[in-house]
């Protein structure tokens, strides 16, 4: 029996890293019977066939699992946002970093596109990195001159996974990283302002003390799986000053004495973060109930 980590998923064939050996591995019967389907991520336990095959026995428990695209024991989120086309959003830095939580991942955010943009963007995007940073995210700002294995290396150990929308440049910085990879990237549709999709499945790929996935590109983000009242746990600074509310269960938006609101108010807490957390949060709780 070996174990390795699965870095591919084709058509039910699970190709596994096993100390640098791979092995196109199928999951055995009792799988399909308990409704479960190994992802990209998994670390697994499995018997070998013949020199390059094998069938998977065993998936061991996941530290944690992002639900689309399927991706498990993620060490490093790494939202990626370019700078323009598609144009930067921290509307959408907010809703990543919402589902980053919410799984439980460690984010950290990336922008790119640096070198096409003009100088008063870059600052525009300076000053809501500066936010982030004080908030406690790691940002960094890169265009195609800087030194992308120093980035991706910097990260530290473990499974880095690059998320964000189509066209922002994903596949790009692996090309960067890895030019052997030539993975296929593709030009921004000028009147939808986002990218067409060029990655259609999971994989990982090697990087210094770990992997790092590139993903298929979000068009639309899912909350299904958050309730309303967990939204403010999932900004960080909301989280940390409304421990100071007079009301313990204080959402922070019609309630009195409520400390998140006089932080806006003080500047304490950025206007278009609070924005974005009310917004959300009103999202969550207007929406329709599925059956």
């Amino acid at each position: 029996m070996r174990t390795g980590r699965i870095i591919k998923s084709i058509s039910g064939v699970y190709r596994v890293d096993a100390d640098g050996e791979m092995f196109d591995t199928k999951p055995r019967g009792l799988f399909r019977k308990k409704k479960f389907s190994p992802i990209v991520g998994d670390i697994v336990d499995f018997e070998i066939e013949n020199v390059t095959e094998g069938y998977i026995q065993h998936v061991h428990e996941r530290r944690n699992e992002l639900k689309r695209p399927p991706v498990s024991n993620i060490d490093h989120l790494i939202i990626v946002m370019s700078a323009v086309e598609p144009d930067f959003s921290t509307q959408l830095v907010d809703r990543f970093l919402v589902i980053a939580h919410s799984y439980g991942l460690n984010p950290r955010i990336i922008v790119t596109k640096k070198d096409m943009t003009s100088e008063e963007q870059i600052q525009r995007i300076e000053q809501y990195l500066v936010i982030y940073r004080n908030i406690g995210y790691s940002t960094q700002f890169v265009g195609k001159d800087d030194n992308i294995e120093a980035i991706f290396d910097a990260w530290g150990s473990g499974l880095a996974v690059l998320s964000g929308q189509s066209g922002v440049g994903k596949s790009t910085l692996l090309n960067a990283y890895q030019p052997d990879l030539s993975l296929e990237t593709n030009q921004i549709s000028k009147s939808l302002n986002r990218g067409k999709h060029t990655t259609r499945h999971v994989e990982l790929f090697e990087r210094k003390d770990g992997f790092v996935a590139d993903t298929p590109g979000f068009s639309a983000l899912d909350f299904d799986h958050i309730q309303k009242d967990e939204v403010k746990d999932y900004f960080l600074e909301i989280q940390e000053y409304g421990q100071a509310c007079k009301f313990r269960n204080c959402n922070h938006i019609r309630e009195p004495k409520c400390n998140v609101k006089a932080q806006v108010e003080a500047g304490n807490i950025a206007q278009f973060r609070y924005d974005h957390y009310v917004q959300l949060f009103e999202e969550i709780a207007n929406r329709k109930e599925r059956y």
